[in-house]
């Protein structure tokens, strides 16, 4: 066994090696040769495990994501050779690959579009047929955000934090090649656009051999069936990227099979054993009621507590931003891209330490004016309990003017 361990050790630091070699400025080609022999029997557990290794060494989760498109050339042949993760239909991972197969099909016919459009002035009937597949291809931002939100946390959960985050990251460049796309689009530069349509189809190619060749297999060894069910529960939330997932895998099925099945679902809050009503400062109410109220309020509200994690969400059928039930008990600092997580550290430290009592947003997203606001929260001692995130869409409200004193429906 100590053999075992011991060659294990030594092929993660020549794993790590490479990494850091890439980060030296040693080439691609070097590094195949150097490591030919040893990568070709790597498993995807242990590349996920090595990037992991790396972050909780200290190696900055920005530095090996601008590494990740090279390091996978580097263990491509080897990678190439990992089966797809075989799921029934339903599980998470099959519709995740599912994602990918329809992502696969759109993007071979806009691939087919964009040559059309390289020309000076192309046809309407061209232009429109890029713009329809470019809306159709935005739907795989909801694929990102279940990742993001449910099936990250429960890695997360695992002590498995590194490669979530350079993952996280390469979401947020494939989003603003996206937002590059759509923006030459509208300025009608096609040359410009056939080019930036090339970086962003490269980019989504290359997170599909990821997710399929390190992600999933290494998600399939790490979490169990009562992490997959949570998955599943809370990816409705959220939606679904152009398929519908079966109900061959029953995520209440394989929770009762586990012995885990709730009798009936309990009502949330703390109940006053003489009336089942919540004692608040002014009044009371019920679980049932205070529910009801957060949810039909027409602003999102978050709360998360003085240890950073989060403990709710209003969860209202129009929210601006989703949420799903994978952000509970979370360190409100894994809920953010890896380059803003700075700007919500410097908004806890300043709250901790009163120096600040509020922090404001403001932004346009597809024709939408919404309005952030962060309250630090403090007990009658003054202590730091935490704080109220609160998002309005606030658009209709900016229009306002006059007086409105009557009613008038």
């Amino acid at each position: 066994m100590s053999e075992h361990n011991s060659t294990e050790n030594k092929k993660q630091a020549a794993l790590k090696q490479i990494i850091k070699d890439l980060h030296a400025g040693v080439s691609v080609e070097d590094l195949q040769k150097k490591f030919a022999r040893l990568i070709k029997d790597t498993s995807p557990e242990e590349i996920a495990n090595m990037e992991n290794a790396l972050i909780q060494e200290g190696f900055p989760p920005s530095d090996i994501q601008r590494l990740c498109d090279v390091h996978a050339q580097v263990f491509e042949k080897s990678l190439a050779k990992v089966k797809k993760v075989a799921k029934i239909p339903g599980h998470p991972i099959y519709t995740f690959i599912k994602e990918n197969k329809e992502a696969k099909k759109i993007l071979k016919k806009l691939s087919k579009a964009a040559k059309k459009m390289r020309k000076p002035a192309p046809k309407d009937t061209d232009i429109a047929e890029f713009e329809k597949g470019l809306n159709t291809l935005k739907e795989i931002e909801k694929h990102y955000q279940r990742k993001e939100n449910q099936l990250f946390p429960a890695l997360e959960g695992k002590g498995f934090t590194g490669p979530t985050k350079v993952m996280w990251g390469k979401h947020d460049e494939i989003r603003d090649h996206l937002k590059k796309t759509e923006s030459l689009m509208k300025e009608r530069d096609w040359l410009g656009l056939y080019k930036q349509f090339k970086t962003l189809l490269s980019a989504i190619k290359k997170m599909v051999f990821l997710e399929e060749k390190i992600l999933y297999p290494t998600s399939a060894k790490k979490l169990d069936t009562m992490d997959w069910v949570k998955i599943k529960k809370g990816g409705s939330e959220i939606g679904y990227a152009w398929v519908t997932p079966s109900n061959l895998w029953d995520a209440n099925l394989a929770e009762a099979m586990k012995g885990e099945q709730k009798m009936g679902k309990p009502e949330p809050g703390i109940k006053s054993p003489e009336d089942g009503k919540i004692k608040l400062e002014e009044g009371y109410l019920t679980a049932g009621q205070l529910i009801l109220m957060l949810k039909k309020l027409p602003i999102d509200i978050t709360f998360v507590d003085e240890n950073d994690t989060v403990c709710f969400y209003s969860a209202s059928e129009d929210r601006i931003f989703p949420r799903s039930p994978g952000i509970i008990g979370r360190a409100v600092q894994n809920c953010h891209p890896p380059k803003s997580v700075h700007i919500v550290e410097d908004i806890l430290k300043n709250f901790k330490e009163k120096k600040k009592d509020v922090a404001e947003f403001w932004l346009q997203v597809e024709g939408k004016f919404i309005h952030i606001r962060y309250f630090p929260v403090y007990d009658a001692q003054g202590e730091y309990k935490g704080v109220i995130e609160v998002s309005q869409e606030v658009s209709s409200i900016r229009a306002l003017e006059g007086e409105r004193r009557i009613l008038d429906w």
